[in-house]
């Protein structure tokens, strides 16, 4: 009871000094925009008034099949003018017409710029095109409540936002050692964060999550794996000392 009433409350609360430092609104320095990478899936609608001209982007002739139909890689929806596209490896896609168009490292706005970009010069001026990513989704792993790989339907995703949607850390988790892991350009990167410093989870590059992100969370060395040795001689140590002071309870009270 002692050392348990010694823990400060501090190693549980998250973002300390939040309050302070944005007691006055500041602004976001960096707005943060999804950047496309290989293995994701892009839904890319072309619609104009003159729905004769946006055909040939979207007949079975050229797309190569009926509704919702499978092409290559490229999974379309004929009725609805709205289009997957896998990125493959290289960070490129098959689009009707233009070819194999390279996409890895861009914003969705980006991409729906350039392919506006391209049906304005096939005279289609009053062309819009809207760009999503289908596919982004994220790990969360170690102690929180309900580990495993959460699907998200939008591109803005927060590392806050993920541990919630993982029913937030147990009370045994190390909340100053969460860990990122991120591979981007073929680079393996692995961010660290304390989730009671604020600026330490504000101002990490892993604040804002990318497709396939791994969030681990480090449990502290209260949480002992059972069948482990360790615990085990922990177990048995444990009741060999309550069987120990029973014995010794009961000649005291019998002497008495």
């Amino acid at each position: 009871m002692f050392f348990t009433s010694c823990v400060s409350n501090k190693k549980m609360i998250y973002l300390q000094g939040a309050k302070d430092a944005y007691a006055v609104p500041r602004e976001i320095l960096q707005a943060f925009e999804l950047k496309v990478q290989p293995d994701d899936q892009l839904a890319i609608s072309v619609s104009s008034k003159d729905a004769q001209l946006v055909q040939k982007f979207n007949n079975t002739t050229l797309i190569g099949g009926a509704n919702n139909s499978t092409t290559g890689t490229n999974n379309i929806n004929v009725s609805s003018g709205v289009a997957y596209f896998q990125v493959d490896k290289a960070g490129n896609i098959a689009f009707p017409l233009y070819g194999t168009l390279h996409v890895g490292g861009l914003t969705t706005r980006q991409i729906s710029d350039m392919l506006q970009e391209r049906f304005r010069s096939q005279d289609i001026l009053d062309a819009v095109v809207n760009t999503k990513v289908m596919s982004f989704k994220v790990t969360v792993m170690g102690d929180v409540q309900t580990p495993g790989t959460q699907t998200y339907q939008g591109e803005r995703l927060t590392v806050l936002e993920a541990l919630g949607r993982a029913g937030d850390l147990n009370n045994s988790a190390h909340r100053d050692h969460v860990l990122v892991v991120r591979e981007e350009d073929g680079r393996r990167t692995a961010y660290e964060l304390d989730l009671r410093d604020y600026e330490s989870v504000f101002q990490s590059p892993a604040y804002y999550l990318q497709q396939n992100d791994v969030i681990y969370v480090q449990p502290n060395k209260s949480q002992r794996v059972k069948g482990s040795t360790g615990f085990t001689w922990l177990t048995v140590g444990s009741t060999l000392v309550g069987m120990v002071v029973s014995v010794v309870s009961l000649i005291v009270a019998l002497k008495r």
